[in-house]
C-alpha cells in the first residue's frame, strides 16, 4: 500500500476507533513498526491525532472507548497525583471497589500493604493485587472485554448485588455540570453505577482533562457522590457548584 492510502486508511481506522497502537498498525499494514511511528507523527503534525507512547489516540466523540494500553501512557502524573489522594482516603479494614479505570490500577499500586478488602471488575487491578498478601481480593468475574481489561455484562452485575462495600473509587469519562457524570461505554457505565449503589461513600476520581465535557451515556448524578478527588484546582465556577451539591472537593497541589 503506498504512503499516501496508508497514512488516509490510518486516518479513518483512529476516528472509528479513538485509538490505535502501533504493533496493530504494524501487523495490519506490513511494515515495521518504525515506518507506523512516522505515520503517526505526520498524522499528529496535520493535527489528526495526538501521540503516545506505543500509540495514538483522539479525544473527540461521546462514543470514545480509549484502548486501556494506550490509557496507561496518558497523564500519568496526574493520575499519581489522585492516587495517593485516594489511598490516603483509604484504612485498615475497610472494604473497597476500584473500577476498570487506569487510575483505579495506579490508586491498587498505592495500597498493597493495607489490611483491607478489594471488590474490582479490572483484571489489570487484580494482577496488581494479586500477590498482596494484606488484600483480600474478590473479582466479579463476567465477560472480558479486550478493550478495557475488564469484566463486563449480566455476570459481573449479578455478582456485584452480592456484595456492599465501604468506599467506591470511580471514574468516569466526562463529566459537567449539566450533565453530569457520563461514560463512553454503556456496560461499563452499569457496572459504575451498581458500585455507586452498593457503597456508603463514593469518591469520583478524574483528572483535568474530563472536565465540561459529555460522553455517551449516564453513570450518575452528582447527588449520588460524597466527594471528587482531582489532579489539579478547580476554577471557582466548579467550587460553586461542587459546593452547592455538598460534594468534598480533593485536590491535589
Amino acid at each position: 500500500m503506498l504512503l499516501v492510502a496508508r497514512r488516509a486508511k490510518i486516518k479513518e481506522l483512529i476516528l472509528e476507533k479513538k485509538s490505535v497502537t502501533v504493533a496493530e498498525l504494524s501487523k495490519l499494514f506490513s511494515v515495521t513498526e518504525e515506518t507506523i511511528r512516522r505515520d503517526l507523527k505526520a498524522l499528529e503534525d496535520e493535527g489528526v491525532l495526538t501521540r503516545t507512547y506505543g500509540g495514538a489516540f483522539i479525544q473527540d466523540g461521546v462514543q470514545n472507548d480509549i484502548d486501556i494500553n494506550i490509557r496507561e501512557t496518558l497523564y500519568v502524573a496526574n493520575k499519581e497525583k489522585i492516587a495517593t489522594q485516594c489511598a490516603s482516603l483509604i484504612h485498615h479494614g475497610d472494604s473497597i471497589f476500584l473500577d476498570a479505570s487506569t487510575t483505579s490500577l495506579f490508586i491498587a499500586t498505592k495500597i498493597k500493604d493495607k489490611r483491607i478488602t478489594v471488590l474490582t471488575n479490572s483484571l489489570k487491578v487484580i494482577n496488581t493485587l494479586s500477590d498482596s498478601t494484606a488484600v483480600r481480593l474478590i473479582a466479579t468475574g463476567g465477560v472480558l472485554a479486550s478493550q478495557s481489561m475488564s469484566f463486563l455484562g449480566r455476570s459481573a452485575i449479578n455478582s456485584m448485588k452480592e456484595f456492599f462495600v465501604d468506599k467506591a473509587f470511580i471514574s468516569c469519562r466526562s463529566i459537567s455540570m449539566e450533565h453530569g457524570i457520563t461514560d463512553s461505554n454503556e456496560q461499563q457505565a452499569e457496572v459504575r453505577h451498581l458500585a455507586i449503589k452498593r457503597a456508603n461513600e463514593v469518591y469520583l476520581v478524574v483528572d483535568y482533562t474530563k472536565f465540561n465535557k459529555t460522553s455517551f451515556t449516564h453513570i450518575c448524578d452528582f447527588n449520588e457522590i460524597n466527594a471528587i478527588v482531582v489532579d489539579t484546582k478547580l476554577d471557582e465556577n466548579w467550587h460553586n457548584f461542587l459546593s452547592e451539591q455538598n460534594i468534598t472537593i480533593v485536590e491535589s497541589n
